[in-house]
């Protein structure tokens, strides 16, 4: 289990920052829940498993908001949503990991077109 802080609140969850990512499955399936109330958690995926073909940039701007060095020190994660049966997953709006400090952030990717409801595929 690791213990991450929003440099904000993530939508939603204002005025939570602090937060714990467990993983559930082994698959790149993983739980974000509040520290402070334990109700509020969104369930997470790790993009390079589930969406394959997901190249998003950030921006300078937003890599600097998180202190990234490099890269290699981002981790990424998408939201999923589970509705009427499908799971769908925001890809316009990915969750940064900074691993080096655990510092994240939810970001808007600016001028790319990626969906915020993609269905998500089977993999395997």
């Amino acid at each position: 289990m690791t213990h991450l802080s929003f440099v904000t609140p993530p939508p939603g969850l204002d005025p939570l920052t602090d937060f714990t990512l467990e993983q559930l499955d082994g698959t790149g399936l993983y739980a974000l829940q509040a520290a402070a109330d334990p109700g509020k958690r969104m369930f997470l995926l790790d993009p390079a498993v589930y969406v394959p073909d997901y190249r998003p940039e950030l921006t300078d701007s937003q890599a600097a908001v998180l202190e990234l060095a490099s890269p290699e020190e981002a981790a990424m994660f998408v939201i999923a949503n589970h509705r009427n049966g499908a799971t769908t997953v925001n890809l316009l709006a990915p969750i940064i990991v900074n691993t080096a400090t655990d510092t994240c952030a939810q970001f808007i990717l600016e001028g790319q077109d990626w969906p915020i409801q993609a269905p998500l595929r089977s993999h395997g």
